[in-house]
Order: C-alpha cells, then structure tokens, then sequence
C-alpha cells in the first residue's frame, strides 16, 4: 500500500480534509503547554498521503516520535518530516516504560483482524505513557451504520468495487471502547466523533475535484465538509460519526465497569453488539 500511494497520490484533496479534521481534534485536546516527548502511532499521512499531523505535533512537543512497519514509509516520513521515525508495531513497542508525555494514534487500531490486536496495543500505549500523559486516538465507528455494513461485507467485494483502499480490520462502538481504554488501564475523559459527511458521495467529489478542481473550488467544498462537523454535538452523532474519538490519561487501574470510572463518558451503545466482526478476507 505505502509503495502504491506513494507513486499515484490518490485522493489529494480527501487526505487534506481528514488532515484537516485530525488537526483541528488536536488543537482541542492535546494539552496547550508543549511537552517533551510525543509518540505518533502511524506514518501513512506524513509519508505523502497527506500532509500529515506533524506540524501540529511540533507545537505541542519538543521531540515527535513516529513508528510504522513500513521501511518505505519510514523514509519518506524522515525525508519531509523532522521527527524520528522508528519502524515497530504498535502492539509491541521498542521503547522503555513510560516514554512519551503525549500519544498521537489517529485511524491506526482500526486496521486488526481483531479487538484482542486493539486492547493488545491500547494496553502498550499504556505502558509508554508517563503517569498523567495523554492518548488521543480516533478509530472507524461500529456504531455508524455505514461502517457496520462495510465490515460485514467481503472485503473481496468492497476492493472490486472500490469502496475500500486498504484492509479495514475490527472495531467497536463508543461504550466498547471506553471499557477497552478502561481495560488497559487508562482513564477516559472524553469520547465523541468524528468526519459527519456523507464518505461516498464525499470521496467520489474530491477525487473529481483532484483532477478539475480550480484552488477556490476546492476551498469551498472543504468548507462545505466541515460544515457537517455541526453533528457532532447532536443526539444522534454516534450514527452520523464514521470515527470515535478518545481523550484518556494513564493513570491506576480502574474500575473494570465504564459506568463505576466516575468518568463523565457520555456515550451510546447504537449499533454495538457482543460479537465484532472484521471484513471477510478474500478466500
């Protein structure tokens, strides 16, 4: 995928409106004062896909982490990017105990075959957080409707179609993921959502738009798709939302129930179920 993206640069105008998203996400939650060490858990943006969350994260922290287990994507990230880019999986990290101040992980632990891969990596997160440091993490929405049916759907067929570009592995709802957080010993402060447009209809315009779209065109229809960020404070956003967002510290182990954290998580179990299904690999 990484050397594929690399030579064509598809969908240019999409990835700087999921930049834009991303960023605008952090501006809100990663702490105002700079730190000393952030750790970002994917480099597929910063290695040309788009442009990426580093320059946010360089005013947040005197030194940027980035891990990816793609050599090629590694370098790219170090050839445009002043950050240390160190190849590992997120589920089983290279670095000591308590590490980093900050973790950046925007739409990487939706991309396993399964939770156990998600509360395995959560729980590493964990481990390189310093007592008090902050997660910020967005992943794909079971609860959104849309994403349910594209992971109950054949990943073969979604290819074919080209509805998705890459793998999409398992994922939850909002209230399964704060009791993951929990699980892992991290305390939830927040959970919400994330990009309320509707993604097809979207993606098909911007690729469109890639190719004969003039600057000023392409402003607005990035406005246009912010404007649906407006959801985000409805009842209804974890049907609207194709990704939840998490802001947890680490702290002791809680409370093995969401509802005993004594968080304010104001969270809707909307489309979540016992059993969480990852796309049909094709046979």
């Amino acid at each position: 995928m990484a050397r594929q993206w690399a030579g064509a640069r598809p969908h240019r105008l999409w990835r700087s409106y999921c930049d834009l998203l991303h960023t605008r996400l952090c501006q809100r939650w990663l702490p105002p004062t700079p730190v000393e060490r952030a750790l970002k858990t994917d480099l597929f943006d910063e290695a040309g896909a788009g442009a990426g969350l580093c320059p946010v994260l360089a005013t947040r922290a005197r030194t940027v982490v980035g891990i990816d287990v793609s050599s090629l994507t590694l370098r790219r990230a170090r050839e445009r990017h002043a950050i240390q880019a160190v190849g590992a999986d997120v589920r089983r990290l290279p670095f000591a105990d308590r590490s980093f101040d900050l973790v950046l992980s925007n739409s990487t632990l939706d991309h396993f075959a399964s939770l156990d891969d998600v509360a395995a990596a959560l729980a590493e997160l964990r481990r390189v957080l310093r007592t008090g440091g902050h997660l910020v993490l967005t992943l794909d929405n079971l609860a959104n409707p849309a994403v349910a049916l594209r992971n109950a759907l054949p990943l073969a067929l979604l290819t074919r179609l080209r509805l998705v570009p890459y793998y999409m592995g398992a994922t939850c709802g909002p209230r399964r993921l704060a009791l993951l957080a929990q699980q892992a010993g991290l305390v939830p402060l927040e959970v919400g959502t994330l990009m309320h447009c509707p993604r097809l209809p979207a993606v098909l315009l911007s690729q469109a738009l890639d190719r004969f779209g003039s600057e000023r065109l392409n402003a607005v229809f990035l406005g246009s798709l912010m404007w649906w960020e407006s959801l985000a404070r409805w009842p209804s956003r974890y049907r609207t939302g194709y990704f939840l967002t998490l802001k947890a510290i680490r702290g002791q182990p809680p409370a093995p129930a969401a509802s005993e954290s004594g968080q304010r998580i104001d969270v809707l179990d909307a489309g979540e179920s016992a059993e969480v299904r990852s796309p049909r690999r094709a046979q």
